[in-house]
């Protein structure tokens, strides 16, 4: 597979100023999505290698994305689709699965998103796909269309300033609540800011959906559920993978995948098969994320069922953009990729305690603000405060919810969450975070990925 490298080139020569760059900076709505779409779908019979830097079409398929889940194409096959962040959309329809950012020209910071057309995607049969499945296609809106918006480009900061340690803003944390402790981590002083916000995932790049309502199914699922629960002791088993390390390569979200099917691996094969999967390999191979610029869960998980995952020993992780590296190594792959609710602002605390008990640990995105990367224990939320020394952008992270719980004093409600900024860092790599009210957006876009086992 061609490195996100390679992606950037031949989008660029395709479309001269539309381009993919880190985490794109377009920034398309549901209803700036939803409409009626034409799709330019070329020859079929290739495998996962294709390259869609060109193709000429040789068919079309009229498309009707509904709010908020519902495909109808223009032969009345009913199917679904969903918004992937802000980023582009997918749609599953009559047994094909097809997959596109949507198309933006960049100009400086000035960013100009095109809502109502796509940069040139892929498709592939949904179920049971294999070598010669595989097209390129594009895409516009015919019905409904968006006029260009033009809005201010969030790139990872390039600012050099060092950390400075800040005992006074660690003191007032501590002072306006007794929830969490937070101290000064003295390793960080060794870093800049642009490292620190890469660490926490870069720029916020999206504004997180609310939580859906509970139906009451839901709620009458999640009234039976343990009180607590946590992966990492179940009937005296840990079923989580080790605390690692992304170092300030802004690859949370691989870290966050792959600790997902390393646990959920270790679910169901009752602990006997202990896999550590490779970040590196998608930082470096996946066309569907931006390497140490950044990335979603999402669309790794879809990588996972697409083109498998590969043990790190196969692909040691180095923290750091390098081309992608072909090696012959085995690859487990996965399947049911999905937002937690079905879709793109389905989620809620519910569903992930339903999901996360019944099938394992899952991959969350929250906001991070400067107080956080302070934390050492307790369940956090945000204070609110500012580190005047060290001021952050807020960004977005990735990390895996494991368990939840409560605690047995102030009966305050937690998820138990697990990062990857190593050991030393909070509980032991751990935090957890107030749970019920989508503290700092942590209830809004869970993912959820099964690995097939063989």
């Amino acid at each position: 597979m061609a490195s996100h490298f390679a992606l950037s080139v031949f989008l660029a020569l395709l479309f001269p100023c539309i381009y993919v760059d880190a985490d794109t900076p377009a920034n398309c709505t549901y209803e700036e999505i939803s409409g009626s779409w034409l799709f330019s779908i070329g020859e079929g019979g290739h495998d996962n290698t294709i390259d869609c830097s060109s193709f000429k079409p040789v068919s079309e398929l009229q498309v009707t994305l509904l709010f908020p889940d519902v495909a109808v194409d223009s032969e009345g096959n009913v199917g679904f689709w969903t918004l992937i962040y802000n980023q582009g959309f997918e749609v599953n329809i009559n047994g094909v699965v097809y997959f596109a950012f949507s198309a933006y020209e960049k100009s400086g910071k000035k960013v100009t998103s095109f809502c109502d057309k796509i940069l040139n995607g892929w498709s592939h049969a949904a179920k049971g796909y294999h070598a010669g499945d595989w097209a390129c296609y594009s895409g516009r809106k015919v019905l409904g269309k968006v006029p260009p918006k033009i809005h201010d480009s969030t790139q990872l900061s390039s600012d050099n300033k060092k950390f400075i340690p800040n005992q006074e803003f660690v003191d007032q944390i501590n002072n306006v609540q007794s929830s969490w402790k937070a101290v000064v981590y003295e390793d960080y002083s060794g870093m800049t800011v642009a490292q620190l916000i890469a660490r926490a995932g870069g720029p916020n790049r999206l504004n997180f959906p609310k939580p859906s309502q509970p139906t009451e199914a839901d709620l009458l699922k999640a009234k039976v559920l343990p009180e607590e629960f946590d992966w990492r002791n179940v009937d005296g088993k840990n079923y989580v993978s080790p605390i690692r390390n992304q170092g300030s390569c802004g690859s949370c979200y691989a870290f966050a995948t792959m600790a997902m099917f390393e646990a959920r691996v270790r679910v169901l094969s009752n602990a006997t098969k202990t896999p550590v999967f490779s970040p590196q390999d998608i930082v470096s191979c996946c066309e569907y994320a931006q390497g140490c610029e950044g990335g979603f869960p999402y669309l790794v998980s879809k990588y996972a069922q697409d083109f498998g995952l590969v043990d790190e020993e196969c692909y040691p992780y180095e923290g750091k953009d390098l081309p992608c590296n072909e090696k012959k190594c085995s690859r487990q792959f996965g399947t049911g990729y999905h937002y937690i609710g079905g879709f793109y602002g389905g989620c809620n605390e519910e569903l992930m305690r339903i999901e996360l008990v019944k099938n394992g640990p899952i991959s969350v995105a929250f906001e991070v603000y400067n107080d956080f990367f302070n934390y050492k224990g307790g369940i956090y939320h945000h204070t609110g405060l500012t580190d005047k020394f060290n001021p952050f952008e807020i960004t977005n992270h990735a990390v895996l919810a494991v368990g939840y719980g409560a605690d047995k004093k102030t009966g305050e409600k937690f998820w138990i969450v697990k990062n990857s900024w190593g050991k030393a860092w909070g509980e032991s790599g751990y935090f957890r975070i107030r749970r019920g009210t989508d503290e700092c957006s942590i209830e809004s876009i869970a993912v959820s990925a099964q690995p097939i086992m063989e």
